[in-house]
C-alpha cells in the first residue's frame, strides 16, 4: 500500500532490520502488526496514521501484514491484532494488544517520544563517538544533574572518567546507579585502573629483592591489570592468597574485580576462579 505520509510505510521481513531495528536508532519507530481481515486493525491503523501524521516526523509508523510476515509476527510473539510495538535504539520498548481509543493512544506515543534528557543523552553518544569527549562530559554531566541514577548517562560518564584516569570520581558515579552487571564491570575496571600510574620495574625489581613482601606483590598484580597483563596480575594475586597474610582479603577482591571485568565466559576466569577457591578451603 502506497502512503500520502513520508513517515508511514508498508514493511517485510527483508525491509524490517533497516526500517525498524537501524532507523529506531535514529527516531522512535512504532510498528503495527495488522491483517486485512481483522476489524480492529481498521480502527487503528487509520488512527495510527493520523497521528503520524499529526507529529509529522516525531515517530515513523511502519505496518507490518501478519499474513505476509508470519515469521515476523511470530518472532515477536504476536499472539493477537492489533499489536503495537515501540521501537527505540533498535529494541522493543513498549506494547500493546487491540484497538484502544484515540486518547490512551496518544498517551502511549507521548511515553515513547524522546525527552530533553534523552537528546541531550543521543547529542553526548554522538559527540563520544566524534572524539569530542569534553562536550560528551558535559552532556552527560547535565543530564546526571537533574536525575544523578540515570544508569545510561552514569556508566557513559564513569567511562569517560575511568579512560581518562579519575578512577575515585568514576567509582562515585557508578555508586549512585543500580548495581547492574555493566555497573559492576565498570567498578572492576575503575578499581583495576588505579595502579596504571605505577612504575612496574621499580615493583619487580623491589619484590626480587624480597619476595616474601605481599604488600609489593599484590601492588605489582594490580599494575599488571591496570596495564591489562592479566595472567601474570593473576598468578601474582593467587601467590598472595595461598601465603595467607593480611593482604588476603585485598587480594581475593582484586582477583573477583578481574574476573567481573573479563567475564564469566572467559578462559583465565575459569582456570583462576577454580585456583582461587582451592587456595582458599
Amino acid at each position: 500500500m502506497d502512503h500520502l505520509n513520508p513517515h508511514v510505510q508498508d514493511v517485510s521481513t527483508a525491509d524490517f532490520p533497516q526500517a525498524v531495528v537501524q532507523r529506531s536508532r535514529e527516531v522512535p519507530v512504532v510498528v503495527d502488526f495488522w491483517a486485512e481481515w481483522c476489524a480492529p486493525c481498521k480502527t487503528l491503523g487509520p488512527m495510527l496514521e493520523r497521528l503520524a501524521a499529526e507529529m509529522d516526523g516525531a515517530f515513523e509508523l511502519v505496518r507490518v501484514d501478519v499474513d505476509r510476515n508470519q515469521d515476523l509476527a511470530a518472532q515477536f510473539g504476536v499472539q493477537g491484532i492489533p499489536t503495537v510495538l515501540a521501537f527505540r535504539h533498535g529494541v522493543p520498548v513498549h506494547q500493546f494488544t487491540g484497538a484502544i481509543p484515540e486518547r490512551s493512544l496518544r498517551a502511549w506515543i507521548e511515553e515513547i517520544l524522546p525527552t530533553e534528557l534523552d537528546a541531550k543523552l543521543d547529542a553526548a553518544r554522538d559527540a563520544s563517538l566524534a572524539g569530542e569527549f569534553e562536550t560528551a562530559e558535559r552532556l552527560l554531566r547535565e543530564v546526571l544533574e537533574q536525575r544523578p541514577d540515570h544508569q545510561e548517562a552514569g556508566t557513559g560518564l564513569a567511562s569517560l572518567l575511568i579512560a581518562r584516569g579519575e578512577t575515585d570520581d568514576a567509582l562515585i558515579v557508578l555508586g549512585k546507579l543500580s548495581p547492574t552487571p555493566d555497573v559492576e564491570r565498570l567498578q572492576a575496571a575503575a578499581r583495576l585502573s588505579a595502579s596504571r600510574g605505577q612504575d612496574i620495574p621499580q615493583l619487580e625489581a623491589q619484590l626480587e629483592a624480597n619476595p616474601s613482601d605481599d604488600g609489593v606483590r599484590l601492588a605489582l598484580a594490580q599494575a599488571l591489570a591496570a596495564h591489562a597483563e592479566f595472567e601474570p596480575a593473576l598468578d601474582h594475586m593467587l601467590a598472595v592468597v595461598r601465603a595467607k597474610s593480611g593482604m588476603l582479603d585485598e587480594a581475593r577482591r582484586a582477583m573477583v574485580d578481574i574476573f567481573g571485568l573479563l567475564g564469566e565466559e572467559h578462559p583465565l576466569t575459569a582456570t583462576y576462579r577454580r585456583q582461587l577457591a582451592s587456595a582458599l578451603f
